[in-house]
């Protein structure tokens, strides 16, 4: 009994270690505005050929959506280990013969991607859902997801990023809404990062829903006062509805 009961604390120890391990990757969202009429011609690229070469060339393909305001939009998430990982990662790719030859054949009929947005973001400390290669959610009818950005005023996102960690996140689940992924962004010369996040809802109904419920909880009005008793946090709220596609991991 002497001996095992090490070895039981050695394997406890092991597990609540990488249980509670931070998730350190550089997450990259990436927003494809295809030209008119070539989504399907993107779509077909991708899972004939690009996603293979994104996981060759050590990217990792977490999400895939299509904007429900624009046909015309696809949102994706890669995630690499650290940033020069994916300077190297993307160098490698584009140089691939058979990318080369996969964006060459596909072109044929015309220019597919108009124009290319990417974002970096590193997942916030509150962030509970464990997003790792494997996991995928299966439903007969897909959850809608809710792309969330919030600009904070000056100096403001540390009260706004306290208010999610205590607050705002278990209100959300609270009224019906499945907080997915938190980020923030990682800003070139010293800006201010912007917190952007992802929630799921049974429909877009049912969003609308939940919200009306959550902005009129007495628990968030008396939150959201006492988080703005030095001013006004949130300076600029953009939200965009998405659809998982098919070959998404998460969905």
């Amino acid at each position: 009994m002497s001996k095992i009961l090490p070895v039981i604390a050695l394997l406890f120890l092991s597990f609540t270690g990488n249980s509670q391990r931070i998730d350190t990757r550089l997450y990259e969202l990436r927003i494809y505005r295809t030209e008119p009429g070539r989504m399907d011609a993107l779509l077909n690229r991708f899972t004939s050929h690009t996603l293979g070469l994104f996981e060759k060339h050590g990217m990792r393909n977490e999400g895939y959506w299509l904007s429900d305001a624009d046909s015309n939009l696809l949102y994706y998430v890669l995630s690499y280990p650290d940033l020069a990982s994916r300077n190297a990662a993307w160098k490698a790719f584009g140089d691939d013969p058979v990318w080369q030859k996969a964006r060459s054949e596909s072109e044929l009929s015309g220019k597919i991607v108009a124009s290319v947005e990417s974002v970096y973001l590193t997942k916030t400390d509150f962030s509970t859902f464990k997003w790792h290669r494997g996991d995928k959610q299966v439903r007969k009818h897909p959850m809608v997801f809710e792309l969330r950005t919030y600009t904070c005023h000056p100096g403001r996102l540390p009260a706004l990023m306290s208010r999610f960690r205590n607050h705002t996140t278990r209100l959300f689940e609270k009224h019906g809404m499945k907080n997915v992924i938190y980020w923030t962004t990682v800003e070139e010369g010293g800006e201010q990062s912007k917190l952007v996040y992802l929630l799921t809802h049974d429909s877009a109904d049912a969003a609308k829903r939940s919200f009306d419920a959550f902005v009129n909880d007495p628990a968030w009005i008396k939150v959201r006062d006492d988080s703005e008793k030095d001013g006004k946090i949130v300076s600029r709220l953009e939200s965009v509805f998405l659809t998982p596609l098919p070959f998404s991991k998460i969905r």
